[in-house]
């Protein structure tokens, strides 16, 4: 079998004038790609009427598939009512006070403040003035650096793409110089050569170091994801949290859970932040705030920072014209009261996880699997040359790229990140949908190893 990897049939319904986020123009123009016309539950349907299962939620955001009519309804009500106005100076509308009331139910019990944006990427923009704003009316205003992580994600705007440690993204602009990355905990590639718990202690240690090398009066902020979503679900060592945030503690820097990916549930209980038993002063949202139906992001404030943004000071000159969109908050009152009336993160926490784990598990004695790791409805399989090493199959992680594509191609949406498949299916996956994914990928295994010439 060829190892050039399976591509997609070009789309016939491209007229050639959409330019694609994160894609090779040159490449598409070649090969094309598809286009998702209807979604059913937890399953896409092409143009071609092909039907794949949403290995991806969307985009890490559909959690509650593609047919909750009651987010649907909410919409198409507050459009017949009020589809737009705008929250700047003292306006908003009763749409937008609604979902603020109704975030600060489900966010740890130190949050009682939102600020509406319409992305997570707009939603780290807003950290990085937040902690500016903070640290100046304190009368700290050289407290402007921010530290982040190697290969975190966090936007592709400007300023979240700073903040982000993506080699990719950096090469192709000019950073903020005020954000500095420091180690991620990532423990698969030292495997056999450092335990779980020296990856975790040396990562965290990375920020007590810079933070001393910018010396503690300099540093405004660390921010960073529960769990490492983009970067290739990267699960951090059971120490590590409790390290960070003794170090931010210790040195009066504050901590920004970023939540796009792990809120909402995708962790197993609301936040990542409270699956890791962590507090932070700040977190950002996004994506499954609305199940993806539209558009929303945000900043939820801690009454640390709170307190202080909203003494004194004057304006805060920030904020987009689209902050709290009366649709947006719509769908989103209504995606959150799914999860308030329903028993779905219970279950998700007692029983779905488990089960989650257990079917991805059966992955790991497969001759090309590394490793499998999992945490809530979170999940990375890991390709090697030999099961047991760290070897990879090929370079330019070639040989997970031909996994994931042929498996889109047999029905099961995932993502390739590196030399990793990543999953973050829709939470409320039936145990046969699970099945059905898991047996999806293993055969997409088989192909790949075939494909390289490994027994499988």
């Amino acid at each position: 079998m060829s190892t050039t990897a399976p591509s997609a049939t070009h789309n016939t319904l491209e007229s050639g004038t959409f330019l694609h986020p994160f894609t090779d123009f040159a490449e598409y123009k070649n090969q094309g790609g598809k286009t998702y016309v209807r979604g059913e539950g937890i399953f896409i349907i092409d143009h071609l009427g092909n039907r794949l299962l949403d290995g991806m939620s969307g985009l890490w955001c559909t959690n509650l598939g593609y047919s909750q009519d009651s987010i649907k309804t909410a919409i198409t009500e507050q459009l017949d009512r009020l589809p737009f106005y705008n929250s700047f100076f003292n306006c908003t509308t009763d749409s937008t006070l609604r979902l603020a009331d109704r975030m600060t139910e489900i966010l740890p019990e130190a949050f009682n403040h939102v600020f509406f944006t319409n992305s997570g990427s707009e939603a780290n923009d807003t950290n990085i003035r937040l902690v500016h704003r903070y640290f100046d009316l304190l009368d700290q205003p050289q407290k402007k650096h921010i530290i982040a992580r190697t290969n975190g994600y966090h936007g592709s705007t400007i300023g979240s793409a700073s903040l982000g440690g993506m080699k990719g993204m950096h090469d192709q602009m000019q950073r903020l110089p005020y954000v500095h990355h420091v180690e991620q905990p990532y423990s698969f590639p030292h495997l056999g050569a450092q335990t779980p718990e020296d990856i975790g202690q040396q990562a965290a240690q990375s920020l007590a170091d810079k933070i001393d090398e910018l010396g503690p009066e300099n540093v405004a902020a660390f921010i960073a994801e529960p769990i490492q979503g983009a970067g290739g679900v990267i699960i951090p060592p059971d120490n590590y949290w409790p390290l960070i945030v003794d170090i931010c503690q210790s040195r009066d820097v504050l901590l920004i859970s970023d939540e796009v990916i792990c809120g909402f549930g995708r962790t197993g209980q609301w936040w990542g932040c409270q699956t890791f038993n962590f507090e932070p002063d700040l977190i950002t949202f996004a994506k499954a705030v609305t199940n993806g139906y539209q558009a929303l992001g945000g900043v939820a404030v801690s009454d640390r920072i709170a307190k202080v943004v909203t003494a004194s000071g004057g304006e805060f000159t920030h904020g987009f014209t689209y902050s709290g969109h009366p649709v947006a908050c719509a769908a989103g009152d209504a995606t959150v009261k799914i999860y308030q009336e329903t028993d779905l993160l219970e279950t998700i926490s007692s029983t779905q996880q488990h089960v989650w784990a257990k079917a991805l598990s059966t992955l790991s004695t497969h001759p090309i699997v590394g490793e499998v790791r999992s945490k809530g409805m979170l999940g990375a399989v890991e390709l090697v040359r030999k099961s047991g090493s760290a070897i990879r199959i090929a370079p330019d992680a070639a040989a997970a790229v031909f996994c994931r594509n042929y498996a889109i191609q047999h029905g099961l949406m995932a993502r390739q990140v590196g030399d990793s498949l990543i999953l973050s299916p829709p939470l409320i996956i039936t145990t046969d949908e699970i099945e059905q994914l898991v047996t999806g990928l293993r055969a997409a295994l088989d192909a790949t190893a075939t494909a390289f010439g490994i027994a499988s």
